[in-house]
């Protein structure tokens, strides 16, 4: 088998058919296998699930008998893999014409490539409006170049859509799970396969996917309570501290730390919470680890926090819902 997709479900009867579609009707050169597992959903998911594995061969479906959660959900996908390549899709995402042949010819062009991505059009699931672009639109994508590495990935922050990726399979692919992380599952993921495979992690520059933004979305449900904020923050933390296991410098290491800090002071920052965004401005471990010149500026001004938020955010100054 060339490939396999592995989806996870739970409770998205809304999204699942237009996810599972947009996968199962791609034309492509080689043999491909999805699997679904629904994490004992409370809606109409596995019906549906049940009546498209009746309509395509190569759709393999699952139901756990109680809620697993996320990171043993993808254990569980990940058991059942028999690609060369595994491709990953979350259940509400949309996947479009060409994707899986473009993914999979550019691995076999690329072999000291270990995983790869392609853009994603990023979109509001009541509107239909497209909101921006995924990956050039990532707020640090002048620091990651076309073949970037894992370094970039711990620098700079997970750069590649979830839904867009691409990796080869590997003989530690449950060790790249990383469960204790609560909120962030991706980002650990793609740096510890990386990690285990050896290579690159290449961009290739075509909308293929569509994110969608939704109540019960990642970023939707963090709007509503920021406290996953700083969760999300701690997840990002262990996942480029366990690339010390792997010989990766610790100084590497120390600014990808000093970023998630400052990417989180920023979030507090545009919420106007400036007692969250001054703890979270402090340099790693009281050390002058800084991430750029803006988190030096930041830090240096951290008693002045409306200074901060004009230098760095002049165009939301006049937003009094900010």
């Amino acid at each position: 088998m060339k490939l396999s997709v592995i989806i996870p479900a739970y409770n998205l009867e809304k999204y699942i058919s237009e996810c599972l579609l947009g996968v199962l009707e791609q034309v492509t050169s080689f043999s491909f296998e999805v699997i679904c597992i629904d994490d004992c959903s409370s809606d109409g998911t596995w019906g549906l699930l049940e009546k498209h594995s009746k309509e395509y061969t190569n759709l393999k479906v699952i139901k756990n008998s109680s809620n697993l959660g996320l990171a043993k959900t993808q254990k569980e996908l990940l058991q059942l893999v028999t690609g060369e390549y595994i491709a990953y899709l979350d259940g509400d995402d949309v996947a479009l014409p060409g994707k899986l042949q473009a993914l999979v010819d550019y691995m076999d062009d690329n072999t000291s490539c270990a995983l790869a991505y392609h853009e994603a059009e990023v979109f509001d699931s009541d509107t239909g409006e497209t909101l921006g672009i995924y990956s050039k639109g990532f707020y640090n994508a002048k620091y990651v170049p076309q073949r970037a590495s894992v370094e970039h990935l711990i620098k700079y922050g997970c750069f590649a859509n979830a839904s867009s990726i691409i990796f080869r399979g590997h003989e530690n692919l449950m060790n790249a799970i990383e469960e204790n992380c609560k909120i962030i599952l991706d980002y650990p993921w793609h740096i510890l396969n990386v990690l285990h495979i050896g290579g690159t992690v290449d961009f290739i520059d075509k909308v293929y996917g569509r994110y969608r933004i939704h109540n019960q979305s990642f970023g939707g449900q963090t709007r509503k309570n920021p406290d996953r904020r700083v969760q999300s923050m701690n997840d990002q933390i262990l996942a480029v501290s366990n690339a010390s296991k792997f010989g990766v410098v610790q100084e590497v290491i120390d600014k990808g730390i000093a970023h998630h800090q400052f990417a989180t002071a920023l979030y507090f920052l545009k919420l106007r919470d400036f007692e969250r965004f001054q703890q979270y401005i402090e340099p790693v471990g009281l050390q002058e680890v800084f991430f750029d010149k803006r988190h030096t500026f930041a830090f240096a001004n951290r008693e002045h926090p409306e200074l901060v938020l004009q230098k760095l955010f002049p165009e939301i100054m006049g937003d009094n819902n900010v």
